[in-house]
This record gives C-alpha cells, structure tokens and sequence, in this order.
C-alpha cells in the first residue's frame, strides 16, 4: 500500500493505495475510526483488487472542514479523490459511517460505481431517539469527555463472545478514539444527524448492491436487519453468523469471501 496525501477538491485527504488490480474497491471507515482499521482485512483482498482506503474528513490525519461534515460533502471528497487517482469506476464498501458515505455516493455519483457494499449500516435516518443520543454525544464531546467514548463505544461494536479474543483490536480502536480530534467528532455527528432516508434511492438505483451484516450486532438489531432485507429485494445479502458490528475484525476471511464473489459479479 502506498500511502499519499492529495487534495480531493478544496479538501488535503489522506489515503493509502495498492495501485494494482484491474477492479478497485474502496473501504470507507465508520465513526470513531481510520483507515487505520483496515490493516488486517486488506491482505484477504489485496491480491484480487486494487484496494483504496483513506481518513475520511474529521477523523484520522484527514483535515476538519467545518461544524459539520455531510454525508454529500464526504460523498464528494471520495469522488473527488478517485477522480484524482484516475480510477472512473469503482466498488465503495461502507462500513457504518461509511455506509452513509457510501449511500450519498450511490445517490450522487452512481454512474462511477460498479457496486456499494454496506457493511454493518443502512439506508435508514437516525430516530428522534438516535438524533438525540448523538446530540448528547457532542455535549459530551464538548465538555472534555472523550474518554468515555474510548471506554464504551469499541468494545460495544463487537459481539459478546468475541470481545475476550479480540481484547488488543479493542484497545486500538480506543487509541484511535483518544486520537481523534474533538472537532472532527463532533462534525461528523452533526452529518449524521442530518442524513436524509435512502431507501427509497436505493431501491430505485441501477447500482448493484451488497448488505453484510452480522447476527449478533447490537447496534443494527437482527430484527432492523431482516425488515432491510426485506425492503431491498434487489440488493445480495451476505450474514456473518458470528459476528456483531464489526465483521470485518470477527470474521475477516468470510467478509472478504463476500466481497470478492460480489465485486467479480
């Protein structure tokens, strides 16, 4: 992988890029995380695409633009960015966050994708409910208690059972979140406030589509998962049977499986 920093629009964006492979895949990292995050999945892909990553705006080492950082605005950086790397078609997989980012590219860009992947997301917007936990989430961010988040939020991607094996990706996901800056977290929050519902673009769209999604997730409910499912027909479904929201790390080799059949049609 060979890391560089280009300007994506008006935006300095730093990503890393295995430059080789006649199809691209593009991993966009979720909330609370970095490319960094795809260090161990990339090698179950890297011999059959070209593999993209990059720090989406307000996390990892990727510059803040803002209070708040939409999911069209991102959409358009990664865009930008591919456009800039000479690569007109590509497969976008986006894991949580980055699913959001994902879905606003499929809605804006998608005669330039050959496939979006939600990994552990959907199209739906937040509840009232959901809004308002991210609202006191900025609160909480503002008042200088970030570490929180650090204690609670990487284990609480993870199923139960998993959680004792995969104590050291635990510990770097917590890193990644004392690292991040304040006002990064913050803007992205915001974005995902403000996200529109995309079901109905997604159900209409000619893009081809991948749900993977974990049994045992805590964040998106088996329950929330099967009503998708159901309303999206169109899309191919891969479920990770022993995973929560965090496949990728849980179950790397079946994720990967997954993807590839998908990006080779």
């Amino acid at each position: 992988m060979v890391e560089k920093f280009i300007l994506a629009g008006e935006t300095p964006l730093h990503l890393c890029d295995s430059e080789q492979g006649e199809k691209c895949v593009v991993l966009l990292h979720g909330y609370l995380e970095s490319m960094l995050v795809w260090e161990e999945f990339i090698p179950h892909i890297y011999k059959d695409v070209r593999v993209v990553t990059l720090d989406l705006p307000g996390h990892g080492i990727s510059v803040i633009q803002g209070e708040c950082h939409t999911m069209e605005f991102l959409a358009d950086t990664v865009a930008a960015a591919m456009q800039q790397l000479g690569v007109e078609r590509y497969t976008v997989v986006g894991h949580s966050m980055g699913g959001y980012v994902a879905l606003a590219l499929c809605e804006r860009y998608p005669e330039r994708l050959e496939g979006v992947v939600l990994l552990s997301s959907t199209p739906n917007p937040d509840s009232e409910e959901k809004a308002e936990a991210r609202r006191r989430e900025i609160v909480l961010i503002k008042s200088g208690k970030k570490e929180l988040l650090a204690r609670t939020a990487p284990a609480a991607g993870f199923a139960a059972e998993n959680r004792g094996r995969m104590k050291d990706e635990i510990a770097d996901l917590a890193e990644l979140v004392v690292v991040t800056e304040d006002e990064g977290i913050v803007a992205l929050l915001n974005g995902m406030i403000a996200r529109p519902d995309r079901n109905a673009m997604l159900q209409s769209s000619p893009v081809r589509q991948l749900f993977i999604l974990g049994r045992k997730d805590e964040y998106i409910p088996v329950e929330v998962a099967e009503a998708m499912v159901e309303r999206h027909p169109q899309a191919q479904v891969a479920w990770l049977e022993n995973s929560g929201h965090m496949g990728f790390f849980e179950e790397p080799a079946a994720t990967a499986e997954a993807l590839l059949n998908f990006v080779r049609g």
